[in-house]
């Protein structure tokens, strides 16, 4: 079992028509074919202008645009698709929150809000699209073929001095999540170089290269008692081009529980580069003897 409301596995039953709300990158795209792969017939998105891939328009049957800060435009356009089943897929930039001009509804549900973080804001989220009929399938859904079990998944086995680093990484990372600070931790030899905060997991690494230098640990966790309605870790060829220009030794992801977007390119450019991908469980001590 893990952690959280929701279990990792398979749906008993497959919908005939999904509401994706989509993010930035490429998690949409590959929800998207990943549903219609698995019989989903009817896909519609709502998509914001300046964060969602237009690629999305590819592979839905139809999208709605929106602007950000927008909550009631969300609720309206959500309910005018009569879909009930919605996933919410992708990223928001984190200081998107500081620059958009909100909507009545959106400043209400701020000022609601007391300390604002991912787990509280995009849980309030899914609070207002429950209120208006939607049910929030796990973020997850149709995406099991790109969260690996654990395992090398490309380049070098760590070496012992790497092993003990991705512990304590793991140690840290699952602790600070537990407190809603973030998921990611680097480290390098024995050395907590930098912890995720509301900058992003890609400004974490640069953060730590810049203090560390070449070889550094990165380590990313599902965080404590996470809500999978939104809540995967996510890494995909964007992080692995952050790694690249750190000169990063090595990325572990928890097994089961990250999503690997474009997994054949990851995969790829980790070798090209040298670098171990591996994905380890954090539950029960990967490195044990």
């Amino acid at each position: 079992m893990t952690d959280s409301a929701y279990s990792l596995r398979e749906p008993s039953s497959i919908p005939d028509a999904i509401l994706i709300v989509a993010g930035k990158g490429a998690y949409p795209v590959e929800l998207a074919q990943g549903a219609r792969a698995a019989g989903v017939t009817r896909i519609e998105a709502i998509a914001f202008k300046g964060e969602t891939d237009s690629a999305l328009t590819r592979v839905v049957d139809r999208i709605v645009w929106l602007r950000l800060g927008r909550l009631q435009d969300v609720l309206d356009a959500a309910a005018a698709t009569g879909i009930r089943q919605v996933v919410l897929a992708g990223q928001i930039t984190p200081t998107s929150l500081f620059h958009v001009r909100p909507d009545f509804e959106t400043l209400r549900m701020l000022r609601e809000i007391r300390v604002k973080n991912a787990d509280t804001l995009f849980g309030r989220f899914c609070e207002e699209l429950r209120k208006i009929g939607l049910s929030i399938l796990p973020a997850w859904q149709f995406m099991h073929q790109t969260m690996p079990p654990a395992g090398l998944l490309a380049g070098p086995p760590p070496s012992p001095e790497q092993e003990h680093d991705i512990e304590l990484g793991l140690q840290t990372a699952k602790a600070l999540s537990g407190l809603n600070i973030g998921q990611t931790v680097a480290v390098k030899e024995g050395v907590i170089l930098a912890v995720e905060a509301f900058e992003g997991t890609d400004a974490t690494i640069r953060r730590a290269g810049s203090l560390g230098g070449a070889g550094i640990v990165v380590v990313k966790v599902a965080r404590l008692g996470h809500d999978e309605r939104f809540d995967i870790p996510v890494i995909g060829t964007r992080t692995l081009e952050v790694l690249r220009k750190v000169r990063a030794a090595l990325l572990a992801v928890e097994a089961g529980r990250t999503i690997i977007l474009e997994k054949p390119k990851v995969v790829d450019a980790a070798r090209r580069q040298n670098l171990t991908l591996i994905a380890v469980d954090a539950g029960h001590g990967f490195f044990a003897r």
